[in-house]
């Protein structure tokens, strides 16, 4: 195990922040698999998970089980952890630029494509391993300016040329789910047997060029035009259920769950099997959200989890003032997989989200 102390750009005289990050195995090994946790810094499940995972990866260390290379961090964004404004953390926007800490992350496809040109044809992993050098060297030749930029770019620097990387997030209110590339369903389907995901819900792009969407997205652009090339990351966000399930027993739960997929992706020495997922990929486009009709106080009548019909009443919005009742109706049949913890919504506000099979949206499909 090794541990390293990566600094941030110093914002201001005297303050500076810095990602601390645990490898385990031989440095350049394969698989290579990148987990990190708290990019929005107020979702903390994913950090207590990583937590426990980083003991049980210390002792398969000991233990000459660690076959791959691993990299882990657990805190993700020590810059919006800081974010306590009155008692109440702001960590899903930088507080500096209002900008989302998981938005904005480098499209690599085009300027990579350019570079490739007469580099490739020399068999796959060797076209695999050019490909991760010049994206290397892409992100080489960048320097951030902002301590956002920072974070992002040392963030997306670690995960980038990995095999597998896993972005641990949690939902406001929720059972835990995924979000994956719609190449790569067969192994987010192992993933979501691991995890015991409730929902997988997969596109070739998001939208809002997010972590886990920009660390596959190079592949598949550069398949359009080579399609000899493998899709040589799986990147996949994980939504650790809601903001309030936070305990230790849930979060070894969760760890010893990470634990067998890195076995079974080989990263660790051992034998695992996927258990069978409790619902297969459906389409990000076909996620029914259900909107406030108005301002009001929000009054859920059914619980999280489980099948939806279509049309069926989730609930209700009611207006202190006038006293207006206005349900809040099911938009899809499918997994009723997450809703909006605060009990009091202003008008449009996005409330309750079912993963069906049918496209209902376009465009970007992720929330700001």
């Amino acid at each position: 195990m090794h541990i390293e102390t990566l600094p941030l750009i110093s914002p201001i005289p005297g303050q500076q922040h810095a990602l601390k990050l645990w490898r385990f195995g031989n440095a350049g090994a394969r698989p290579r698999v990148y987990l990190q946790a708290a990019l929005h810094a107020d979702e903390i499940p994913g950090m207590l998970t990583l937590t426990l995972l980083r003991e049980q990866l210390a002792q398969m260390e000991a233990g000459g089980r660690i076959c791959g290379e691993i990299l882990l961090l657990p805190v993700a964004n020590p810059v919006g952890l800081a974010q306590q404004h009155l008692g109440l953390a702001q960590g899903r926007f930088d507080a500096g630029s209002g900008l989302n800490f998981n938005r904005n992350y480098p499209d690599l496809g085009p300027a990579l494509l350019a570079r490739l040109q007469g580099r490739l044809g020399q068999g796959e992993a060797a076209d695999t391993a050019t490909v991760r050098t010049q994206m290397q060297a892409l992100l080489d030749e960048t320097r951030p300016k902002t301590e956002l930029e920072s974070l992002q770019h040392t963030l997306f620097a670690l995960a980038c040329s990995s095999d597998v990387v896993l972005d641990l997030h949690c939902d406001s209110e929720a059972e835990l789910h995924l979000y994956v590339h719609s190449e790569q369903q067969d192994e987010a389907t192992a993933l979501a047997g691991f995890m015991g995901a409730a929902a997988t819900l997969h596109a070739t792009e998001q939208g809002g060029h997010s972590f886990d969407d920009c660390c596959t997205r190079p592949w598949w652009w550069l398949r359009q035009h080579y399609p000899q090339l493998p899709m040589a990351c799986f990147a996949a966000t994980l939504e650790l259920r809601g903001q309030l399930d936070v305990s230790l027993e849930q979060a070894a739960d969760d760890a010893k769950r990470l634990l067998d997929y890195l076995v079974w992706r080989g990263a660790v020495t051992g034998e695992a099997h996927p258990p069978a997922a409790p619902a297969m990929p459906t389409p990000l486009q076909g996620v029914g959200i259900s909107h406030a009709p108005h301002g009001g106080i929000v009054s859920y009548c059914h619980p999280v989890g489980g099948q939806i019909e279509a049309g069926t009443r989730l609930g209700w919005v009611i207006d202190p003032l006038t006293s207006q009742q206005s349900e809040l109706i099911a938009e899809a049949s499918g997994i009723y997989y997450a809703r909006v913890l605060q009990r009091f919504a202003v008008a449009g506000t996005e409330l309750c989200f079912i993963a069906g099979q049918a496209p209902l949206r376009s465009g970007r499909l992720l929330a700001l």
